[in-house]
């Protein structure tokens, strides 16, 4: 895909507004809409043009990504009366970007294609800090020639962009990596609450364990959100739930036992019936120091 064809954004939340400012800022042409009108207008400043409607952005862009929470936010700004349906046309490429089910977004690929509308499922990892500096992972499903044209486009977001198989690989890759995301996160709370316990420097604790071994992307970025209990999002726990869940039923379909997902699946899920599901995934801590007997949230 050239810089000079239109490009499609949908979806300008935490992840997908840096997302769709890095594909200005690497010289596309890029067409936004979002719901509420906020995020669509600073993205107008950075250069983007903003469509009216999701119909008139598919009119306007042949390629569209999406960066929404799941299959029926992708599924309602299609199908809605000005959804992106209404304006694609034959040879579109519509790309998933958002965490889903594997099996759901084949499904939705096969209800496509009589419309000429291919499908290509492209989730990523690395967060904001990974959305805002361009460095994110994408893992990426779909046929060699649509992941082929969309390519330049996904490499102006990720330094690893890695086309893993068919429809649904890309997803099914993103639940394996929500697994040990979400069970890091919870090893690495497990880790802080017995050393404040033990009445060791958790700061220094984390840098020994940062140097060593146990080092890895997710002591580095959501460490000091761990030490400092401040959950501002990043990616919410509502969303690492709901991924975890997409796992398992990928392993149930595989018949596959994934017991530490399933036990890490029940912390987050206290999480967020515990009214932290919009808090950063490291709010997992609160379950354990709550399971420690701590009085109160530190």
């Amino acid at each position: 895909m050239t810089r000079e064809e239109p490009v499609g954004f949908v979806g300008l939340g935490v992840m997908g507004r840096p997302m769709a400012r890095n594909l200005v800022r690497a010289g596309h042409r890029v067409v936004v809409w979002n719901r509420s009108p906020g995020p669509a207008a600073e993205l107008a400043a950075a250069g983007a043009t903003v469509a009216r409607t999701p119909a008139e952005l598919a009119a306007a862009a042949p390629v569209v990504l999406t960066m929404l929470p799941d299959l029926p936010q992708v599924e309602e700004v299609l199908r809605r009366d000005d959804g992106l349906l209404a304006g694609m046309g034959r040879g579109s490429v519509l790309v998933v970007m958002g965490t889903v089910s594997p099996v759901g977004v084949r499904d939705l690929g096969a209800r496509l294609e009589p419309a000429g509308v291919a499908l290509v499922d492209a989730p990523v990892s690395g967060g904001d800090v990974g959305a805002e500096q361009a460095t994110l992972s994408i893992m990426v499903g779909g046929h060699p020639s649509d992941v082929a044209r969309v390519r330049p486009l996904l490499q102006a977001m990720g330094t690893t962009v890695d086309h893993l198989g068919p429809l649904g690989a890309g997803q099914l890759a993103k639940a394996c990596n929500q697994i040990v995301v979400a069970a890091t996160l919870t090893a690495l709370s497990e880790a802080l609450v017995l050393a404040r316990k033990g009445g060791l420097d958790d700061r220094r604790v984390f840098a020994v364990l940062a140097g060593g071994l146990a080092g890895s992307r997710v002591l580095e970025v959501k460490g000091p959100k761990l030490l400092s209990g401040d959950f501002r999002p990043g990616g919410a726990a509502a969303f690492q739930y709901k991924d975890l869940g997409f796992a398992l039923a990928a392993a149930r379909e595989a018949g596959v036992a994934l017991p530490l997902t399933a036990l890490v699946d029940q912390l987050y899920g206290a999480a967020c019936q515990s009214g932290f599901g919009d808090d950063d995934h490291s709010v997992v801590v609160r379950v354990i120091q709550r399971l420690a007997g701590e009085p109160r949230d530190r």
